[in-house]
């Protein structure tokens, strides 16, 4: 009997599952569950970028820093 487990994957083979499992999560995002306190924590974020337009980033510029920061 061939115990085989995710955890044997080799990290290529582990990424192409993530992948593959984030991609059939995003097909249907209705059926994700969102809890309440993360509906909340939006609601939060939403209000202080609302207060304060000039506190949140450009989507350009927030790739550009993570770029920057994890480049190799």
């Amino acid at each position: 009997m061939d115990s085989a487990s995710i955890f044997d994957l080799s990290p290529s083979e582990k990424l192409q599952l993530v992948e593959d499992l984030w991609d059939d999560l995003a097909a249907a995002p209705e059926a994700v569950p969102v809890h309440d306190w993360q509906k909340q924590e939006l609601a939060r974020r939403k209000a202080n970028l609302l207060k304060n337009p000039a506190s949140g980033l450009p989507w350009e510029e927030v790739k550009r820093n993570v770029r920057a920061r994890y480049a190799r």
